[in-house]
Parts: structure tokens; C-alpha cells; sequence
């Protein structure tokens, strides 16, 4: 496993959180060479194996376009995408509430429209391009989502769909994971007393993420799959 991704080149969104860190650790131990990119700071500098993209509005689809072009003229190539950058909020989220379900929009659906559209000609060129979202369980199970949040991730997999069917026929996958809860200090933190052990740790998430970058996942694609830990 040490090698499976030795040379790739994978772009993260929303790299900079507890998932986001997970991922890049695995991959960079299994020789991916990565783009992180997140709308937060971060200390870490650029180098040959690593381009570092922070304080960037991927809701904005220019914004995504410039960031792709940093990519082609950093590594030259685009193997993976990875949009992991989302948003919840603990409080009720009545799907009336207009503020949040524009804020909820964007950060989970525009987010990997922008980035996926605009990292296309570069996914094109790859032998194996592929394009993991990371959805809810909510999307899968009818009747349980969360009112607007739970609307916002299942159009996130509506979307992986309709990208899959679009570049049927194409070096590309698109698929979805679909997580419960995950196993963080800010989710503990935001949910004291809830039962932690039921959760999915970020590294078991990671691995289901692996699999669909690999040459084992190639006649995979349009698919969401369920992680849903013993929730």
C-alpha cells in the first residue's frame, strides 16, 4: 500500500481540517504528491511534492478555474479530486431558514461544482482520473436528514450522478462517500455525552476513500457508498 499512489497527483478540498489532515497523511505516505486547498490560513509552505492553496473561495467558479491553473503549472497533471469542504451547525435547520440554506448551498454543493468542472480537462488527461465528494448519511437513509443540511448533501450526490453519467464513457470516476457522524475533537466537543464509539474514526473514512482512488475501484463510479459506522 506503501506505493499506490506513487506519483499521483491529488487535490484535497478542504484540507486543512481533522478529515482533510487524515487524508493527506495517507496519501503522502503512499507517494501521492498533493494540492491542499481550504478557505482557512495555513503555516505549511509549498514545495515540489506539496502546492499549498489556502484562503480560497471555491463557491466563486473563477476562483476554481486559477486553482486549477496553479496545478497545471505546479505539477502539470491532475490524477484525483477529493471535495471533503463542508459546514454544519448544531442548531436547528429548518429548511425555511433562507440564510442558512444559501450558506449550507455553497459550501457543500457550489463548491464541488466549481472545483470538479474546472479540474475537468486536467482529470481528462490522466490514465485514471478520478472524483471522490463527500456526502451524509442522511442522503441515503429517507425521512432522517436534518432539513436543510440533509437537502444540500443529497443534492451532493444527485451531483456525483450526474457527473458520472456525464463522463461515462471516459478515464474518469465520480463517486460519493457518504459518512455518519465522525469521530473529531470539534464533533465531540459539539455533542457532549453522545456515544462516541458509534462514530466513524476520520482513518477508517480515509480508507474507503483510498479504495476509490485505486485501480481496483476502475468500473466503480456514480456510486455512494454508506459508511455509516454503528450509527
Amino acid at each position: 500500500m506503501d506505493h499506490l499512489l506513487s506519483d499521483r497527483v491529488v487535490a484535497i478540498t478542504g484540507a486543512f481540517g481533522d478529515l482533510g489532515e487524515a487524508l493527506a497523511n495517507l496519501f503522502a505516505g503512499c507517494g501521492a504528491r498533493l494540492v491542499l486547498i481550504d478557505r482557512t490560513p495555513c503555516p505549511v509552505p509549498s514545495s515540489p511534492t506539496l502546492l499549498v492553496l489556502p484562503r480560497v473561495d471555491l463557491t466563486v467558479a473563477p476562483t476554481c478555474l486559477e486553482i486549477i491553473q496553479q496545478v497545471e503549472k505546479h505539477f502539470g497533471r491532475l490524477d484525483a479530486l477529493v471535495n471533503i469542504i463542508g459546514g454544519i451547525t448544531c442548531r436547528p435547520m429548518p429548511l425555511g431558514d433562507r440564510n442558512l440554506a444559501k450558506w449550507l448551498y455553497g459550501v457543500h454543493l457550489r463548491t464541488a461544482l466549481n472545483i470538479s468542472k474546472a479540474a475537468f480537462p486536467l482529470l481528462l488527461q490522466s490514465p485514471a482520473g478520478r472524483i471522490v465528494n463527500i456526502g451524509s448519511g442522511v442522503a441515503a437513509r429517507k425521512g432522517q436528514a436534518n432539513g436543510v443540511y440533509g437537502a444540500t448533501k443529497a443534492a451532493v450526490l444527485n451531483l456525483t450522478e450526474d457527473l458520472a453519467e456525464e463522463l461515462k464513457g471516459k478515464a474518469i470516476t465520480v463517486n460519493a462517500v457518504l459518512s455518519s457522524v465522525l469521530d473529531t475533537p470539534q464533533n465531540r466537543a459539539a455533542m457532549p455525552g453522545a456515544e462516541y464509539g458509534r462514530w466513524v474514526a476520520p482513518e477508517q473514512l480515509c480508507a474507503v476513500i483510498m479504495f476509490l482512488l485505486s485501480e481496483a475501484a476502475t468500473q466503480i463510479t456514480g456510486a455512494g457508498v454508506l459508511v455509516s459506522g454503528r450509527a
